[in-house]
């Protein structure tokens, strides 16, 4: 045999894993669009010449959203680093999905990534490091952190811009100052919480000042309800999402909140699913409500998480889309609360009003601060 005819099996071989990759990975954004959409990013977190960025990664990164990232940062003169990390909690975690297990990340007592993240200007964490202690410290070096692990197709079609931190901000200021949220829907939904001992919190989809941490995609305002002061029912109507699981429910649940905390989850199937699922974390935190707030982005849609395979997605349009409610389960961590559980669920709820102070922010799942600000603000 010729050495050219022995290496042809090898090249067979290649050629099949290439076509095989190719179809895992369908390449529905060219890369010169995602590039374009990275340096929008980049430039709208004032990325600087000079300056350095470390691309986090590890096996589930999308291998488009890292080339072309690591492209425009260089492109636009940074020095650009890319830290591949060992995947973490597969013996634990129920879900390939980033947010299905939370605080134990790669960086857990990983002394040289810490270090080498703390001396970067900008961190793009392509695998998810939310909720985890290790972000926190990292943020307060004055590194900024940008989340990116939407498929590249989203991270385009909701490409952030100056009038959607101009939209956040306003909300997140009017949450800021409120003392009570009360929340009802046509379903049932009556619940207060009672504000002001975390800070109210904005998601744009970039990171302009330092220490700053933020999701691309995302757009929504947030807070959580003052430690044991959340009561109330929360009724989910048929369509509405529970995340992490990815579904649209198929009949009604029943949440009764006390003193912070759920007592009663109530239903058919997928209230048992639910239940089942939070008690395998064997932690009362999970039970404990998380952050509450409305999402901001118009062109986040409701309908595209039954577009998805459920493991290409974390589910951003959901949690993002105008006029819902996001409410959530487990930790406060992240706004300097002590709660760390593992356990996270977010759920955004359609149709609902939402009173700031008895003031409407939100009626019938519509926001009423006038829509989108026109693109002309950017």
């Amino acid at each position: 045999m010729t050495k050219k005819a022995s290496m042809l099996p090898s090249a067979i071989f290649s050629a099949r894993n290439w076509i095989f990759e190719a179809r895992r990975q369908p390449m529905s954004v060219s890369d010169h669009d995602l590039i374009q959409a990275w340096k929008q990013v980049l430039t709208l977190s004032k990325l600087e010449p000079g300056q350095i960025v470390t691309v986090l990664t590890s096996a589930s990164t999308h291998p488009q959203t890292m080339s072309t990232a690591i492209i425009a940062a260089a492109s636009l003169g940074a020095t650009v680093n890319r830290l591949d990390v060992l995947p973490v909690n597969g013996e634990k975690a129920l879900s390939r999905d980033s947010l299905a297990y939370l605080g134990t990340t790669p960086l857990t007592g990983n002394r040289a990534a810490i270090a080498a993240l703390k001396e970067s200007d900008l961190v793009l964490d392509l695998m998810t490091l939310l909720f985890s202690p290790e972000q926190h410290d990292i943020l307060k070096s004055g590194t900024k952190i940008l989340l990116a692990v939407e498929p590249p197709e989203v991270l385009v079609r909701m490409l952030p811009t100056l009038a959607d931190r101009a939209r956040v901000m306003a909300a997140s200021a009017k949450l800021g100052k409120a003392k009570e949220m009360h929340v009802t829907s046509p379903a049932g939904t009556n619940v207060r919480f009672s504000l002001g001992q975390f800070p109210a919190i904005s998601e744009y989809g970039f990171v302009d000042e330092p220490g700053r941490w933020d999701h691309w995609p995302s757009g929504f305002a947030l807070t959580w309800a003052n430690e044991g002061q959340a009561e109330g029912t929360i009724v989910l109507e048929k369509g509405d999402i529970v995340l992490p699981m990815k579904s649209y429910i198929q009949e009604r649940i029943h949440f009764t909140i006390e003193k912070g905390f759920v007592t009663k989850i109530e239903g058919g199937v997928d209230a048992e699913i639910l239940r089942e699922y939070m008690a395998s974390y064997n932690d009362p935190d999970a039970y404990a409500m998380s952050h509450i707030g409305w999402g901001l982005q118009p062109r986040a849609k409701w309908s595209t998480l039954g577009l998805y395979d459920r493991e290409a997605t974390i589910g951003m349009d959901a949690r993002a889309y105008e006029g819902n409610f996001l409410f959530s389960f487990g930790p406060n961590n992240e706004a300097g609360g002590s709660r760390t559980t593992a356990c996270h669920i977010d759920i955004p709820a359609r149709n609902c009003t939402i009173k700031l102070d008895g003031e409407e922010v939100v009626r019938g799942g519509k926001v009423l601060d006038g829509g989108p600000v026109q693109q002309a603000a950017e």
